[in-house]
């Protein structure tokens, strides 16, 4: 069961309607006493439905869930959407300089202040979550990547385990490094990270930033799932081929 309203984040785009999803397990019923883990999702509008889907194709998380019969909760929002770089500075922690877009501003410390502190509350309150850091855990791609990583580091008293695809680690370099070089995590984090085998070659020290991120994790005992994806583009076809792979990883051992 898959439930969607119009929600809006006044913190970052005031009284613009955006959209909320929260897919539910099917067999669950009222009033059971059952409950699920939690993972909340970056760019809800391409989680769950093609129509909804910037580009025509989402993850198809619901049908993945169904067909496995996952016993979860996964809980998203729609990305801003305006012109203006919006998705972008939502989805960066950093505020960064762009040889093409010029200045973006950093603000995806306030996307997680709001996350953590309003959609969360909202989300365990409504629905029959495991509200436990445990038990909660956060996905994205690309920028949504990046915000998976910055959560469960700066946040990592709120999520246990992330799954960052394809994140978008090539800008900011100085930041995030010192982010996972001192934020303080517990020794039970669980990060899946991938990259597509296509896509190193977009940013000249891809590669490089990769290897390092990597490394800077596993140097914080960070039990890391790493992998280069063969033939992976930067797309949602691709990061929908990876459920099985990240979903391995965030259930493993629970």
């Amino acid at each position: 069961m898959i439930t969607k309203w119009n929600i809006t984040i006044p913190e970052l785009t005031g009284k613009a309607v955006r959209r909320a999803y929260v897919y539910v397990p099917d067999d669950w019923k009222e009033g059971s006493d059952v409950r699920y883990p939690v993972l909340y999702m970056f760019d809800g509008h391409n989680v769950f439905f093609d129509e909804d889907a910037t580009y025509g194709k989402s993850w198809g998380m619901a049908k993945f869930a169904e067909s496995n019969n996952l016993q979860l909760i996964i809980a998203a929002v729609e990305c801003n959407h305006s012109p203006d770089n919006g998705r972008l500075s939502e989805y960066s922690p950093f505020t960064f300089d762009n040889s093409k877009l010029g200045r973006i501003k950093g603000r995806g410390h306030i996307t997680m202040k709001w996350l953590v502190n309003t959609f969360k509350p909202y989300i365990d309150k409504h629905y029959p979550t495991l509200p436990d850091r445990k038990h909660t855990f956060i996905a994205g791609s690309s920028m949504g990547g990046l915000m998976s990583l910055y959560a469960v580091m700066r946040y990592n008293h709120v999520f246990s385990r992330a799954a960052a695809l394809s994140p978008s680690i090539w800008f900011a370099t100085a930041q995030l490094d010192h982010l996972l070089s001192h934020a303080p995590i517990k020794k039970d984090t669980i990060v899946y990270m991938d990259y597509g085998s296509r896509e190193l070659g977009f940013h000249w020290n891809m590669k490089w930033q990769y290897n390092r991120v990597a490394s800077k994790l596993l140097e914080r005992g960070v039990m890391l799932d790493c992998r280069i994806v063969p033939n992976g583009d930067h797309d949602e076809a691709t990061w929908e081929k990876q459920i099985p792979f990240f979903m391995n990883t965030l259930f493993y051992d629970l």
